[in-house]
């Protein structure tokens, strides 16, 4: 399995306080979307010098942070397998696919 793209958001009822953390960390803020999907919503996507991204939204529905993680595969079977044999409890599995021309060789 080979990852080609990781990228983690935090949603969060504090986003400030957690771009603040990534920021000191060296990240800086790349874009801002507002009222996400017309509910108001801002994200915020942070990368730091190696082009790492993590993603911040904010909510008012949650008293605390949830994380969570896009993961690009080449092998989505692979990919799933391995996690759930990690231990990784996964309660909604959103797939885009993607199909590379070296694969359908």
């Amino acid at each position: 399995m080979k990852i080609t793209n990781f990228s983690p958001l935090i949603i969060s009822p504090n986003p400030e306080e957690v771009i603040a953390v990534f920021e000191a960390l060296g990240f800086e803020r790349r874009h801002t979307k507002t009222n996400v999907d017309d509910r108001g919503i801002t994200s915020v996507r942070l990368k730091d010098s190696n082009g790492f991204a993590v993603d911040v939204s904010e909510t008012t529905k949650l008293k605390q942070d949830l994380v969570s993680m896009k993961l690009n595969v080449d092998n989505f079977k692979e990919a799933y397998d391995f996690w759930l044999q990690e231990g990784l409890k996964i309660f909604k599995v959103t797939i885009q696919l993607s199909v590379v021309h070296q694969n359908l060789q």
